[in-house]
């Protein structure tokens, strides 16, 4: 057989070999970061919900989700475990000095107090529109200055 026609196998076969390696150091590298969960650690799961580990079994970890909720996750399902700073900058929201800058800043609930109105109150009063009916009803009863009917828009009719 030549040579030249094993060679795509060959690379075929050691592509394999590569992908399957790195596949393999991943699955370790997962496991061995779940071997290292401990009580109190931060975790989030692959779902993306962020806990604190309150028991570590075999195939097992008990989450307290928040303060007093307790979840049993499969040790699979911790997709990583997090430092302490970086678990209480996610969870908690402290850091370092971006947050300093703003936490004198109050946030109004409603959108009434960033508007700001010079007018008083008789002025606000005068410069509201009427979204009302009031002269449309007695306009549709009366005929046409020709003597013809009014015409009908829609969702009108002629019962009384």
């Amino acid at each position: 057989m030549n040579i030249v026609t094993l060679l795509p196998f060959i690379v075929l076969i050691g592509a394999m070999f590569l992908m399957t390696r790195s596949a393999k150091k991943k699955q370790q590298a997962a496991g061995q970061m779940r071997d290292q969960m401990q009580p109190g650690s931060g975790v989030r799961t692959i779902g993306g919900m962020y806990a604190t580990v309150k028991e570590v079994h075999d195939e097992m970890v008990l989450l307290e989700v928040a303060p007093g909720v307790h979840a049993c996750y499969a040790k699979n399902a911790i997709g990583a475990v997090l430092d302490d700073d970086e678990y209480n900058r996610i969870v908690h929201g402290t850091e370092s000095d971006e947050h300093d800058a703003f936490e004198g800043t109050v946030v109004p609930d409603d959108a009434s107090s960033l508007t700001e109105s010079d007018k008083t109150a008789d002025e606000s009063d005068d410069s509201r529109i009427d979204l009302g009916k009031k002269d449309e009803a007695a306009d549709d009863a009366a005929p046409e200055a020709d003597g013809t009917e009014p015409k009908k828009t829609d969702g009108e009719s002629d019962a009384k």
